[in-house]
């Protein structure tokens, strides 16, 4: 699929048809093209769980099908989701290595935790993947609260923060998100040129 499609036809899609597995080459697929995403300092701290087990997904996402707001649950019912986790840690360590230290030595002042760029790189390309590869997808954050319970689910080591959850899957009908009624903003109004 071209590029400019695949940006146009992608969005948070909030119901995924439940006939239907997503391979595992499809998965592999995704994953390894989200790999070719941008990493600070070449840190690589990023990790990835996947989950397909009915169960488990039900144990973070909840039972209910159709939500009281009219919602579906796309977490529990999706095919499979993938947890973007990052750790932190990793690019600290990577920044204190020679090649890395300021002029006197020292880890740099980070002026924008790029870890949490990263892992939002990395999401949009495992959407775009699942889009171009013929699936859909939608990311979901995860409550702060939350995450000691998903991280003694899923074994996910206490560096790590998971930053959320994407659900990938063939579509379904599902109710459209109130923000939409908002509209997209023109480029005009969002791309400023500077005069020379």
């Amino acid at each position: 699929m071209e590029f400019e499609r695949v940006v146009l036809k992608r969005r948070m899609v909030r119901n995924f048809r439940d006939d239907e597995e997503v391979p595992d080459g499809i998965v592999r697929k995704i994953l390894e093209l989200a790999q070719h995403s941008p990493s600070a300092g070449y840190s690589q701290g990023l990790a990835y769980v996947v989950v397909k087990d009915p169960e488990t997904k039900k144990k973070i996402g909840g039972e209910e099908r159709v939500l009281e707001n009219g919602f579906h649950n796309f977490v529990s019912y999706a095919p499979v989701f993938i947890v973007v986790c990052v750790s932190e840690e990793i690019y600290h360590k990577r920044y204190r290595e020679p090649d890395k230290l300021d002029e006197k030595g020292n880890e740099i002042e980070w002026p924008t935790p790029y870890w949490f760029f990263d892992a939002g790189a990395a999401s949009m390309i495992i959407l775009l993947a699942a889009v171009d590869l013929g699936y859909s997808a939608a990311f979901s954050g995860i409550p702060r609260a939350d995450f000691p319970k998903l991280r003694e689910l899923l074994g996910i080591p206490e560096e790590f923060h998971p930053v959320g959850i994407i659900s990938i899957g063939r579509a379904a009908p599902d109710k459209k998100s109130p923000s939409l009624k908002r509209g997209k903003r023109r480029w005009e109004d969002v791309v400023h040129y500077e005069h020379w």
